[in-house]
Order: C-alpha cells, then sequence, then structure tokens
C-alpha cells in the first residue's frame, strides 16, 4: 500500500544536523567535496530562511570525528548544540531527543555523515515513534555508492522520505509569489546555474 503524499509544512518541521564534523567529512566519497558541503550549507541557509528550529549535534569530538564544521555553528550560534559523548546513533542521547520533542514539531527533515549510521539510526528511531522523517540525501555522505543505497533502502522501507536540499526549499516555500526575492538569493548563493536565471530576471524586471 502506498503511503499518502505527505507534504512538508513550514509550520510543523525541524532541522536536524547530525555528525557534519570536520574529520568525518574526510570520509564522504559518494558525492564530490566541495559540492557536499555546499548542500550542507544550503540546507543550513534554508533552514534559517524559514526560520526552522534547528539542532545541531556531534559524536566524540575529542577523538578523530572532529569539531563540528564552523559555518553551521556560525549560521545558529543560539540553536541546540548536543556534543555526545559516545552515543553512535543520536537518538540514544536523551539531551538529543529532548531537544527534537522541545520543538514540538513532527516532521524531521535530517542530514549528516556518515549516511548509513548517523542519519539511518536516528531516523530509524524517529519513525518508530511516530515522527515524519524526511533525509536529505544531497547533504548526508558516506564511504560509497554501495553503502549509501543500503542506507537509502532501509529508511525508505522503514518510511522515510528521501528529498534533496532544492527539494526540501520548494516544498516549503510552496509558492513563488510568497518571496521571489529572498529565495531566488538563496538559490544563486548555492547554484551557480541559478545565479545566471536570477540575473536575467533582475534584469528582464528592472525597468518594470
Amino acid at each position: 500500500m502506498t503511503k499518502p503524499y505527505v507534504r512538508l509544512d513550514k509550520n510543523n518541521a525541524a532541522v536536524l544536523l547530525v555528525d557534519h564534523q570536520t574529520g568525518l567529512l574526510s570520509l564522504v566519497r559518494d558525492i564530490d567535496p566541495d559540492r557536499f558541503k555546499n548542500n550542507v550549507l544550503a540546507l543550513a541557509d534554508l533552514a534559517k530562511y524559514f526560520n526552522l528550529p534547528t539542532i545541531l549535534t556531534t559524536s566524540f569530538e575529542q577523538g578523530p570525528n572532529g569539531p563540528l564544521v564552523p559555518e553551521l555553528k556560525q549560521t545558529f550560534p543560539e540553536a541546540p548544540f548536543i556534543a555526545r559523548p559516545g552515543q553512535i546513533n543520536a537518538w540514544d542521547n536523551d539531551d538529543f531527543v529532548n531537544a527534537v520533542k522541545a520543538t514540538g514539531k513532527k516532521q524531521l527533515i535530517i542530514a549528516g555523515v556518515v549516511t548509513e549510521v548517523c542519519v539511518a539510526f536516528p531516523t530509524l528511531s524517529a519513525l518508530a515513534e511516530g515522527f515524519d522523517v524526511f533525509v536529505v540525501t544531497d547533504a548526508s555522505g558516506t564511504f560509497n555508492e554501495l553503502t549509501r543505497d543500503s542506507a537509502w533502502d532501509r529508511m525508505s522501507a522503514a518510511g522515510a522520505q528521501l528529498i534533496t536540499w532544492f527539494g526540501v526549499a520548494c516544498e516549503l516555500h510552496r509558492d513563488w509569489r510568497n518571496d521571489i526575492d529572498g529565495l531566488g538569493q538563496l538559490f544563486s548563493n548555492h547554484i551557480p546555474d541559478y545565479r545566471n536565471l536570477i540575473n536575467s530576471y533582475v534584469t528582464l524586471t528592472a525597468g518594470k
């Protein structure tokens, strides 16, 4: 039986950024490193643009995983930040789960490193507790395509929705008439081809 379309709602969504740490980023090989970091920062920017509650977490920072990518802390200086002492599954950390539940949101937009562990484990745990989970595939990374696809299959079979950061932004926005310039600028900052499109639009509409 096909699950009905569950549409992202900016009034009912929170963003979970899991283990985007400097050491772990070096493991990502299923997507170009520069593109991957751009996608992570694009997801962060859209979370801020839509004013979505955002939770940051890291695992075992004192070890080889390393600290949180500094740009994320800069983007969300006031966001809950849970430095897990050792739990591999973020959902095993009470502070993290309490922070998620404190948002009052039932839709969780999640991305992290690595996909089959840091993303999949809390995704499966949240699904088991009745949350709708949207996995941002291009802001999550892992060792290779095989491990990525295995993780996607596992999460999808459990009920998670797989989506890109651009898809997240458009589904949250719903209608271009809500704001052309703001979202257009966000897209331009992270998609070179979109910058050309917006520049053309601005030029054509400048005299109107």
